[in-house]
């Protein structure tokens, strides 16, 4: 979308940092800041007197806000010494914990103009500044996320995903000469994508039915809460979290379905759809004081009833008369197994926006458990079926 404008000046006294470009000046200008010179005894520490008199020798280099950023680094080290890697992970655009305490008390002592506040903004500058007020909580993360968005890369994995979709639709349809309820054609799980309990050796199916719908109506509010909803979080969080939380809750819904509904079969994008809503949803309500996304109390009650309706449409079709006896229409049990990734995995992302995830306690315990879960599945496919001599319906 192209850089903006310099910043205003509430905004630019609360921003955290920028890109290290625009931190570091050129290579033959680069401030000392080597440990060896600023570290004698090679303790990993730089003396905050040191730190001090290195910013002001180079503070012409540097935007005001810049310098006060760094100074509020200094001033959060009540010991005098600033860990020398702290100092480098902030000059490389990386927030450690150390940087967001320098941050909370940079803002305790400057200006806290919002966001929300600043005028004049072009069309692309309001666009990202309403992507962070609908996912962040948090005014320095909005003001990073303000600062720092490029576009570069796009969002393009739920918009490939999305593309995907609605492309594998238009061709079945064609094909089998129906558009409403394709699911209710007698060639419909003929479809090698489609997860079908008789052929749950083949492995790809646990992902590749994601790209077979039960019908327009189905697809249409999949596709609508993927841009709606999975666009601006990869906007925010990028497409290896997102897709991570969308391809973690696909799988478990076809899991959840081989474990919990084992003679049906599977279609659809609800079990990431739903793991990416559900987690948005919870990281609302439980940062609601700080979202200031508008009429969000409104919205969420409009999003929880599609996604029931969606829900009570895939329960109805489940255990409608099947067209094609005896095996059942697809399951429901994959938006369950999406709201489960969601609520776990899901939150933990959202709720560390720039954060290293494998510093968070929580996330190894959800991975942990999601994990256990997966190996479970597995070994319930392998074993369950035999051991519990389940009758399941021929291949198709």
């Amino acid at each position: 979308m192209g850089e903006h404008p310099s910043p205003g000046p509430a905004v630019a006294a609360c921003a955290e940092a920028e890109r290290i470009e625009e931190l570091e000046p050129e290579a033959e200008e680069r401030p000392p800041a080597a440990p060896e010179d600023y570290d004698p005894g090679n303790t990993g520490y730089i003396s905050t007197g040191k730190f001090r008199s290195l910013l002001e020798s180079h503070s012409s280099k540097l935007d005001p806000h810049k310098r006060e950023v760094l100074l509020a680094l200094a001033d959060s080290h009540a010991d005098g010494q600033i860990c020398y890697q702290d100092f480098v992970n902030l000059m490389s655009n990386k927030r450690s914990n150390s940087f967001r305490q320098a941050i909370l008390q940079g803002n305790r002592r400057l200006c806290s103009k919002a966001l929300l506040e600043e005028k004049g903004l072009n069309l692309s500058q309001r666009l990202i500044r309403h992507v962070a007020y609908e996912t962040l909580p948090r005014e320095i993360d909005r003001k990073w996320y303000y600062d720092s968005y490029t576009c570069c890369p796009p969002p393009w994995f739920m918009i490939t995903v999305t593309v995907l979709e609605v492309a594998f639709f238009l061709y079945n349809g064609v094909s089998l000469d129906q558009f409403v309820l394709q699911v209710t054609h007698p060639r419909y799980l003929k479809n090698s994508l489609v997860y079908h309990p008789q052929l749950r050796a083949q492995a790809w199916r646990y992902l590749t039915y994601i790209f077979m719908h039960a019908g327009i109506e189905h697809l249409g509010l999949n596709v609508v809460l993927q841009l709606l909803v999975g666009v601006p979080l990869e906007m925010v969080h990028g497409a290896t979290r997102i897709g991570l939380v969308y391809v973690a809750g696909v799988v478990a819904g076809s899991l959840a379905v081989s474990v919990a509904d084992m003679t049906a079969p599977v279609v659809g994008s609800s079990g990431g759809v739903y793991a990416l809503v559900s987690a948005h949803l919870a990281n609302i309500v439980m940062n609601w004081s700080g979202m200031k996304c508008q009429f969000k109390l409104l919205r969420m009650a409009v999003a929880l009833i599609c996604m029931s309706m969606e829900f009570g449409r895939a329960v109805w079709l489940r255990f409608h008369p099947s067209a094609y006896p005896p095996c059942p229409h697809p399951s429901f049990v994959a938006h369950l197994g999406g709201v489960a990734v969601g609520i776990t995995l899901g939150v933990v992302v959202l709720r560390n926006y720039e954060q290293r995830l494998q510093d968070q306690s929580l996330w190894w315990i959800f991975v942990a458990m999601y994990t256990v879960f997966v190996l479970f599945a597995v070994f319930w496919n392998i074993f369950a079926y035999t051991l519990l001599d389940l009758k399941l319906p021929p291949p198709p």
